[in-house]
């Protein structure tokens, strides 16, 4: 893929004032997350831990709620220069611009499929720019981690909980 270096200057303008804005939206600082956040997040969620939630609707979206109460928890006690890198890759993903150029998700995160989420997921997982190989990371470690800290998801993976003397 050619550009010349008007396209080029134009797309790094067009990048910068995104991400300026994005940024803006989502100082650091301990915060709660947004709606927006919190949606995105609950479009992510089911994409990263496919299979692993109930088929009860209800049940479902609980415990996906869970997760995303679980990652605001933990990007509350990351310090404060990593939690800035994070709400700007959430101000990237919950803007419409953004969503649509980063992600490739063309409709709100609370109308997006798994399927769709899942391909931007990938998409990401085996980009060829670094950046979003990290970013890809930095989600799936952080839903992961959420996911994981809970209880009631030890027994899908056959974990007893801490031993005793650890209680």
């Amino acid at each position: 893929m050619k550009f010349s270096r008007r396209q080029f200057l134009a797309a790094g303008t067009a990048g910068s004032l995104l991400l300026a804005v994005s940024g803006w939206l989502n100082a650091a600082g301990a915060r709660r997350f947004s709606g927006e956040e919190r949606d995105m997040l609950a479009a992510i969620v089911p994409a990263i831990l496919e299979g692993t939630f109930p088929d009860d609707p209800a049940q479902r979206r609980a415990r996906i709620q869970r997760v995303v109460d679980g990652l605001e928890q933990t990007v509350a006690g990351l310090s404060l220069a990593t939690q800035k890198e994070i709400g700007e890759l959430f101000g990237l993903l919950v803007v419409a611009p953004g969503r649509w150029l980063i992600a490739g998700v063309s409709r709100p995160w609370r109308e997006a499929s798994v399927a769709e989420v899942t391909g931007f997921l990938e998409s990401w997982r085996n980009s060829r720019f670094a950046l979003l190989q990290g970013a890809y990371a930095a989600l799936h470690d952080l839903v992961f981690g959420a996911w994981y800290a809970q209880t009631e998801s030890w027994s899908a993976i056959g974990y007893p909980g801490p031993p005793e003397f650890f209680k």
